[in-house]
């Protein structure tokens, strides 16, 4: 993976086994406010630790970071295990309550993005939930409509990335 990449006051870098409590903190956000996922059972820092650990080097985790703390994180997954798939990505992104709308999901997806064109990845998909569309939007990435959405806050619509 690329070495870290630094814009304005957020540095986009690795994440590494110090990180998972901070991973962990921030993904339970988001499982608790069901905005960016549909997951419900709580995640630990030890369980986030060894989810990172057993990632190889297609699938890689990175984290924002100011002024010394995370304040998200993001990962390229597998998006289905059938080899006819192998060059398609899904997308996964966690900010921090205090920092979401200040611009760290369109860092972080702008990392990923280009991190997935190094790793050869030829689409990135995501199931996006109405709180990653302006961050989505504002990478240049195309965007299925809206679903409606009537038992969740996190409904999922398709995104995604093409190489060109």
């Amino acid at each position: 993976m690329s070495a870290g990449a630094t814009t304005g006051a957020l540095t986009v870098r690795p994440a590494g086994p110090d990180d998972a409590t901070a991973v962990a903190t921030i993904y339970n956000q988001g499982i608790e406010d069901r905005l960016a996922t549909l997951e419900t059972q709580l995640r630990s820092a030890d369980e986030r630790r060894e989810w990172m650990a057993a990632r190889g080097p297609r699938h890689p985790v990175i984290v924002a970071e100011a002024d010394g703390a995370v304040v998200g994180w993001g990962s390229l997954n597998s998006f289905n295990p059938r080899p006819a798939y192998d060059h398609v990505a899904d997308l996964s992104v966690y900010i921090e309550r205090a920092w979401r709308g200040r611009g760290v999901g369109r860092r972080l997806i702008e990392r990923l993005v280009t991190l997935g064109r190094e790793i050869g990845y030829h689409k990135i998909v995501l199931a996006r939930s109405p709180s990653t569309r302006p961050a989505w939007r504002s990478t240049g990435a195309w965007a299925s409509p809206p679903s409606a959405c009537t038992t969740s806050r996190a409904c999922s619509t398709a995104a995604g990335w093409t190489s060109s």
